[in-house]
């Protein structure tokens, strides 16, 4: 396995590069921070290693991260004595992107290159950002506890292959050496390296050293001799847990560089919570709300959750146990005194003290919305844009907090005939009507669709507001969320519209009288669309269009019917309530209409025409146009 190996790099990365050599970030000098981060990150994950493997340290336990800089040659070089790679894993990590959905990334490139290099930090591919300035990356790398024989070379110059050799390397962890670009020497400066190193690292608990020259003998000013010093390498950050310090102690700079370096995002983070709790439990946590969605924000089964520490030794990336999966975009970490050092998964999983952090964890988020949605809701209505969807998962899954999740929910409403998503069940309350106990809604394909149902037809007549839902998680977030503050949700489009109250004694009168008027007429419209429809209503819900199709108390709903469907599952055959129109004109004339054939033509007619704006399709199409033709030409005779 000695020889050299030449591998082409996975399709996506040579894109990658492409992007990266030509410039695409504004700001070059980014790679350092996430070589830096990697570094650190590789260090704290040889420390949890060695609480059960202490030979790993190979009798060096002083954990640090060292930046050195060669003017003469053009060269970075960061190394460190973390856990360093195997051959297969550097074949893995440095040759592929190892995440699913790569081609959305690529697909979301837009050209602007401040728009696409906050892309690329959502999607984490840090280690590339090396070729932003170079143009070779040398790496030496043995992973910690293998013989000194096992060590790898990797060599690149980003053009669409790497070559992997197996070295000789007597100290564990990696060394990445960059070869920097003629334009880029700037990065060969000591200086600049250090301002850099004190920018974005400060926060980072391993110490990043640099080395600092000595100093020759010399002469004081009243002509003592002055000792000669040796050169060292010293700390250029605090090298302390940002969040074991004092909240007045921390800039929200330091802590927007944190947030970058634990979720390696590119933009800044919307909102932050840093707690420290004693008492019967101690931990400190530290909660991030994002600004924007990461790529892979929907796929449920995709890694999350909080970085975990335990007395300050990192344990584990995406802790899940800590955020409900309806949480799953927020960021951070939490450092327990009550959890074992030894932790694993499967004790994570069933520990008491997990579920008690878990609760509160989720209590200090929902509290940050809260406050956001309150304090400012413009940044709310920022935050919801981008999250909303995955919030509208909570009342499902998370029955203790189904209340608070949806007071923070927003739906579009007849109140402004808007498409914005902006009224609040709180506001819906405020502004119902007098004796109104329900709150009413619907869920249609689209905006649209939902805006101009004819099951608003009476509601908008009468004033009261109607909610409007059209996204694809609306009807599952609606068969958990039943009722608000004692109040029901009521779909428009099942059973009976339930006015109570709102409906005086003349309307009532009316009904009753239209009903009566209208028993013949029913018993016809029933005999004609046989096997067709499970009971034929008169309805006074409309106003303007001639008849509808709603769904029976009991009875899954058209939109569930479609999310069923497009899941594969079975759906049991179901058969609409047709409620007519008695007073448009269109069913007048069916009224009179004596032919019983053309009676039938026309109350399949209007039966599809009602399933069509329902629905938005029909099982066959066909059959509509082709009665609707001749219905046509029959007018025309």
């Amino acid at each position: 396995m000695s020889q050299q190996e030449t591998h082409g790099f996975q399709t996506e990365v040579k894109q990658l590069l492409h992007l990266m050599i030509h410039s695409l970030y504004s700001n070059k000098e980014i790679f350092l921070r996430e070589l830096v981060s990697n570094a650190a990150d590789a260090a704290d994950k040889l420390r949890y290693l060695a609480l059960t493997d202490d030979a790993l340290y190979e009798g060096d336990g002083e954990l640090r991260v060292r930046v050195s800089t060669d003017k003469e040659k053009g060269t970075v070089t960061i190394s460190d004595n973390g856990i360093g790679m195997t051959r297969d894993g550097v074949i893995e990590h440095l040759g592929t992107i190892a995440k699913s959905g790569t081609k959305e990334f690529f697909n979301n490139l837009s050209g602007e290159s401040s728009k696409d290099s906050q892309l690329i930090g959502q999607f984490g591919v840090g280690f590339y950002s090396a070729f932003i300035v170079a143009k070779k990356v040398v790496v030496r790398t043995r992973a910690a506890g293998h013989d000194a024989s096992e060590g790898v070379l990797w060599e690149s110059e980003g053009e669409g292959s790497f070559s992997v050799e197996t070295i000789t390397k007597n100290s564990r962890g990696t060394e990445i050496t960059l070869h920097l670009r003629d334009e880029e020497t700037e990065f060969a400066n000591d200086f600049r390296l250090r301002s850099i190193i004190s920018k974005y690292s400060d926060h980072i608990s391993i110490p990043v050293e640099m080395f600092e020259e000595g100093t020759p003998e010399s002469e004081g000013p009243d002509g003592e001799k002055i000792p000669a010093t040796e050169g060292s390498w010293k700390p250029m950050n605090k090298a302390t847990a940002l969040w074991t310090r004092n909240k007045s102690d921390i800039s929200d700079e330091e802590y927007q560089e944190f947030y970058k370096h634990i979720s390696h995002d590119y933009s800044d983070a919307l909102k932050w919570s840093h707690n420290r709790v004693e008492g019967k439990q101690e931990y400190t946590s530290l909660l991030y709300i994002p600004s924007k969605a990461p790529w892979d924000l929907f796929n449920r089964e995709h890694k999350h959750g909080l970085k975990l520490f335990v007395q300050r030794v990192f344990v584990m990336d995406d802790a899940e146990q800590f955020m409900p999966t309806y949480l799953r975009f927020v960021k951070g970490l939490i450092d327990s005194k009550d959890l074992p050092l030894n932790v694993s998964r499967e004790i994570l999983q069933d520990n008491q003290i997990t579920k008690s952090l878990r609760t509160a964890l989720t209590k200090r988020v929902l509290g940050m919305l809260e406050k956001l949605a309150k304090d400012e809701p413009e940044q709310y209505q920022a935050f919801w844009a981008e999250f909303g969807q995955v919030l509208k998962e909570g009342p499902a899954e998370d029955f203790a907090n189904r209340e608070r999740i949806a007071g923070l929910l927003r739906f579009a409403s007849t109140h402004d005939n808007s498409a914005a998503t902006t009224v609040s069940l709180d506001d819906y309350i405020e502004r119902m009507k007098e004796g109104q106990d329900k709150i009413y809604y619907i869920v249609a394909d689209s905006h649209n669709a939902a805006a101009n149902s004819p099951h608003l037809e009476l509601l908008r007549k009468k004033g009261i507001e109607v909610l409007l839902m059209s996204e694809r998680i609306d009807e599952w977030l609606i068969n958990h969320l039943t009722e608000y503050k004692d109040k029901k949700l009521h779909s428009v489009t099942k059973g009976d519209l339930e006015l109570g109250s709102l409906e005086d004694e003349a309307d009532k009168e009316a009904k009753e009288k239209v009903a009566q008027e209208s028993q013949g007429l029913v018993e016809r419209v029933k005999a004609a669309l046989e096997g067709k429809v499970s009971e034929v209503k008169v309805t006074t819900r409309l106003t303007d269009t001639p008849a509808c199709v709603v769904t029976g108390e009991g009875e899954m709903s058209t939109q569930m019917i479609k999310l069923m469907q497009a899941a594969g599952q079975p759906v049991p055959e179901s058969k609409p309530t047709f409620e007519i129109n008695p007073m448009h004109p269109l069913v007048e004339r069916l009224n009179n209409e004596q032919d019983e054939q053309l009676f039938a033509d026309w109350a399949n007619l209007l039966l599809q025409q009602a399933q069509l704006s329902e629905k938005g399709s029909l099982t066959d199409p066909s059959a509509f146009i082709k009665l609707m033709n001749q219905m046509l030409m029959a007018s025309l005779k």
